[in-house]
């Protein structure tokens, strides 16, 4: 491998300034004129070849060149020149360093290169690849996203309006994989399920969500505490992952969405460019095809493509997706009903009934709603679509309410005939005189609760007195067991014209 390199006056005096004037790689390089990357490849040689500075005055330029470059720069022919390919691939690995790579060639080449100079030499070499391979990324850290800047038009067929299609764009810093979709907005709800569906297409998530400052993620940017959307945030916590945008004015930090978005129209859209789209769907089936092409399409200086450098590196790497996806939910503040019940379009949902006239949000999706009160979640529900109705769950009941919500109209019919026919004659008459059956259900509880005081016996000849006298109610039982009237016997004859109520008693009931 052949490097490029400067006079050996000049490198005499980058040797100078970094020897005894001591100066920065960086102030030598404006020094001199040279970049930074040249001053390093110099000092790394230098160090590289046991030299030590000064120089012997003897020592002339040939001899110095020969020293530093090894033979006018073939150095491709030593057998101890390392596999860079090698080292670039490994360095994408998790905890993987120069330091430990250079460890593990020093054992198979003891008298190889020393670290400054191996350092120095893959930057260079690094230097040397495409852009899109030159940022080392650790295999599933970083997952780059964001919105590209032109759109798709997609023409209405019956109509004949156009409406924009904006394309997202996820790019794994690894292996570069790429995913693209179109969506007809950018909103939140739209940013989060093409999250979503990229995390599906690469079948795990990475450690660190990387979007760029846009309002749907970020909420307020700062380089230091960047206040991240609530919606996004969430979406991160069921992940595993974290989110942390590229810094504003920054472009280097999301080099590689840029890469992605440019690949995107390259690759992607160009060979599109002649097609009319009708449709949403049209056109992200015309996107998957093209981006199939566009990861298998083998690297110009490297060996393979980002879908196999994806296999060996990424995907191993991510983090597992949870059994279930992701789904947009909205947040909501109301206050709990006295009856602990929170209202979300006009259908009620209980929490806890110590939590009447508190002050809850309401998180809610398509398909569940749930209630958080002081950060911790109090109650969830599946959503319904039924107004004026409510969901209720018996645990956040009173104990004598839910005791009253446990009975049905079956079930107190079916107690009531154990006690005795007219005992269960009078409960049916009691919930077939109301408009809804439930609006008797407590009399008919207090009348059967009197069995456990006065006896089964005593309380069916009440119910049958009560019958007589159209006393239709508990406290018409209870009148006729404290007054022991149950053992009265009834006056003779037809009952009294009038209508039956349970506030007309007629006269026996006052014998």
């Amino acid at each position: 491998m052949a490097y490029g390199r400067v006079s050996m006056r000049k490198t005499r005096e980058i040797l100078r300034l970094k020897f005894e004037a001591r100066l920065s790689h960086r102030q030598i390089g404006r020094a001199c004129g040279v970049s930074c990357s040249t001053v390093s490849e110099a000092v790394g040689r230098f160090q590289a070849a046991g030299l030590s500075w000064p120089l012997p005055a003897e020592l002339p330029d040939s001899a110095l060149e020969a020293r530093l470059y090894r033979a006018h720069g073939v150095v491709a022919s030593d057998t101890r020149e390392p596999d860079w390919q090698h080292v670039h691939k490994e360095l994408a690995r998790k905890h993987v360093t120069l330091a430990a790579l250079w460890s593990e060639y020093k054992l198979s080449h003891p008298d190889g290169y020393q670290y400054s100079w191996f350092c120095a030499a893959y930057r260079a070499w690094a230097g040397k690849i495409d852009v899109v391979m030159r940022c080392p990324h650790k295999a599933g850290e970083k997952l780059f996203v964001d919105w590209a800047g032109d759109a798709v038009p997609i023409v209405d067929p019956a109509s004949g309006e156009v409406r924009p299609a904006y394309l997202f764009v996820a790019v794994l810093g690894a292996s570069n994989y790429t995913y693209v979709e179109a969506s007809l907005d950018q909103g939140s709800e739209a940013f989060l399920a093409a999250h979503v569906r990229a995390l599906e297409f690469y079948g795990g998530c990475a450690r660190i969500l990387v979007p760029d400052n846009l309002k749907t993620g970020v909420q307020q940017a700062d380089r230091y505490e960047p206040l991240i959307n609530r919606a996004y945030a969430d979406l991160a916590a069921h992940y595993g992952a974290a989110v942390i945008p590229a810094r504003a004015g920054k472009p280097r930090d999301k080099a590689k969405v840029e890469a992605g978005v440019l690949f995107s129209y390259r690759a992607l859209l160009v060979p599109l460019r002649d097609r009319v789209f009708f449709s949403l769907p049209e056109l992200n089936a015309a996107l998957s095809q093209q981006l199939r092409l566009l990861n298998e399409r083998p690297f110009q200086k490297l060996p393979g493509s980002r879908r196999s450098v994806f296999a060996e590196l990424d995907a191993p790497a991510l983090l597992p997706l949870p059994a279930e996806p992701y789904a947009c939910r909205t947040r909501k503040r109301a206050r709990v009903h006295i009856d602990y019940h929170v209202e979300l379009e006009r259908h009620c949902y209980s929490v806890p009934y110590q939590l009447a006239r508190e002050e809850v949000e309401i998180v809610f999706s398509a398909s569940l709603v749930e209630v958080f009160h002081d950060g911790q979640r109090v109650a969830s529900h599946v959503r319904s679509g039924r107004r004026g109705r409510f969901t209720t769950d018996p645990a956040h009941m009173p104990a004598a309410h839910r005791e009253v919500a446990s009975w049905t109209q079956e079930r107190l019919v079916a107690a009531a005939r154990r006690t005795g026919p007219a005992t269960q004659a009078l409960v049916t008459a009691i919930m077939a005189a109301r408009v809804h059956p439930e609006l008797g259900f407590r009399s008919c509880l207090g009348i059967l609760r009197l069995g456990d005081k006065h006896g089964a016996a005593r309380l069916e000849a009440a119910c049958a007195r009560a019958l007589t006298c159209g006393g239709r109610s508990y406290k018409s039982v209870k009148s006729i067991l404290e007054k022991h009237l149950e053992s009265v016997a009834l006056p003779e004859g037809p009952a009294p014209p009038g209508p039956a109520h349970e506030n007309v008693r007629g006269p026996g009931y006052y014998t």
